[in-house]
């Protein structure tokens, strides 16, 4: 063999060892691109019956390269068709799980009925200022490019128990299952308030894993609830961060979140973590028996309803700080139930006073810019301070990732739900939209 030829091949060989060698590297974040991926096919076509996946990827220099494929209840992700392969797996009930294999999950809990506002007939006549504060949500003022970046896809009105308005995108309507991302940490609050009400939970129990024999054996329930859990976290939506690691390659997320060292004296900081509350849904759903039924049995079941899905990671841990799927309807009940402190249809289901103590500002020291209750976004701050003015004290909020909220009024017997897709626009206009609602419905 020549000496040319021998240092081809040479470098050649180099390539490729470096080319492997970069792959192995970057494995990780290519898999939580590839999961993200998988996870979003699978849950858009099989819980929210619709066919355009790529329309919910996130900006993102994988997206180019990032494959979707189905075959029956597998759906996989990949780059390129070939390579850093996720899966996600489909159950009647439980919506898509990323894994390895199909997870073994138990006949999800029936959900009886429906909610009142999931059968009601449309609003008839809209108030006019009604309807402008809706076509401000949607940004009907906006050139088509800023509207499309607006990304509104469903408004839904409650005044004083009765559905007043609603409006949705060309593609969804009242029936079109969303994800609520982190509106599902807000539900956690209610499963919660369940158990407690039931006797089986109290809100300062400790103790709450058996292999914390240190400084974490004092973190307690509240705490996870509230984000003072002291628990190291980094809820940064970038490639391989602890909030991406969990949802997109840790087969057990209860066991990666509860392996988290402190970083604070628990109780002492706030500091949001979206793992403090799958940890917490991880303890509950292992405690109670119920597994990945725990929100169905907890709360579906008992309001009605019958579009939500709560999906859960391989082990059967509802992953509740993220993964809640809900019809506009059946989020705005979660939002009455809400405002009627846990009362519904005349059954208190929740201890009294139960939300007014979740929509009170946590009063610790704090690395979030707004005020935060237990798993609800509170409006007033421990000093008095107001994040929107125009709104009373009282309002508290529901808000999950890419512009999804339900906005809450007691004082004014109001819960207004946005939904949307909204990745990169700063302003959302559903506060704005709150406010005129408020002045509209007077």
């Amino acid at each position: 063999m020549s000496r040319s030829r021998k240092i081809v091949l040479g470098i050649v060989a180099l390539l490729v060892v470096a080319l492997v060698a970069a792959y192995w590297w970057q494995r990780p974040l290519l898999l939580t691109g590839t999961g993200y991926a998988a996870h979003n096919a699978c849950a858009l076509d099989r819980v929210a019956g619709r066919g355009d996946p790529e329309g919910d990827l996130p900006p993102n220099p994988l997206v180019p390269v990032v494959r979707t494929s189905a075959d029956g209840d597998e759906t996989t992700g990949s780059i390129l068709g070939a390579l850093a392969r996720q899966h996600a797996w489909y159950a009647p009930g439980y919506g898509c799980t990323l894994a390895d294999e199909r997870p073994d999950l138990p006949e999800p809990v029936e959900v009886p009925g429906a909610n009142p506002y999931a059968a009601a007939a449309a609003p008839g006549d809209v108030p006019p200022g009604v309807a402008e504060a809706l076509a401000a949500a949607f940004g009907d003022d906006l050139p088509a490019s800023d509207r499309e970046d607006l990304g509104t896809r469903a408004v839904v009105v409650l005044k004083d128990g009765e559905l007043v308005a609603e409006r949705y995108a060309d593609g969804f309507d009242a029936t079109t299952p969303q994800l609520g991302w982190s509106m599902t940490k807000s539900v956690t609050d209610l499963i919660v308030g369940r158990l407690v009400h039931d006797g089986e939970l109290a809100l300062d129990e400790d103790g709450l894993r058996p292999e914390w024999t240190d400084e974490r054996a004092g973190i307690t329930v509240r705490d996870l609830l509230q984000m003072t859990s002291g628990l190291e976290w980094d809820e940064t939506y970038a490639l391989n961060t602890p909030i991406t690691r969990m949802l997109y390659l840790e087969p057990d997320m209860g066991a990666y979140v509860a392996g988290q060292g402190l970083a604070h004296r628990p109780g002492t900081y706030l500091q949001y973590s979206s793992g403090s509350t799958t940890l917490l849904c991880d303890i509950l759903a292992e405690r109670t028996g119920l597994g990945p039924n725990l929100p169905r049995e907890t709360v579906f079941a008992p309001l009605g309803l019958g579009s939500a899905v709560l999906e859960p990671d391989p082990t059967g841990t509802p992953v509740c700080s993220s993964y809640l799927w809900a019809s506009p309807r059946d989020w705005a009940a979660i939002g009455q139930f809400a405002l009627q402190d846990g009362v519904w249809e005349g059954e208190r289901l929740l201890p009294e006073g139960w939300m007014e103590e979740s929509a009170t500002a946590v009063d610790v020291e704090s690395f979030e810019d707004e005020p935060y209750g237990r798993s609800w976004w509170t409006n007033a701050a421990p000093d008095g301070a107001l994040v929107e003015p125009g709104l009373p004290a009282d309002a508290y909020f529901a808000e999950g990732h890419d512009g999804q909220w339900i906005v809450v009024v007691p004082s004014e017997g109001l819960v207004m739900v946005r939904l949307g897709f909204t990745p990169e626009r700063e302003d959302n206009r559903v506060l704005s939209s709150a406010v005129s609602l408020v002045d509209a419905l007077r």
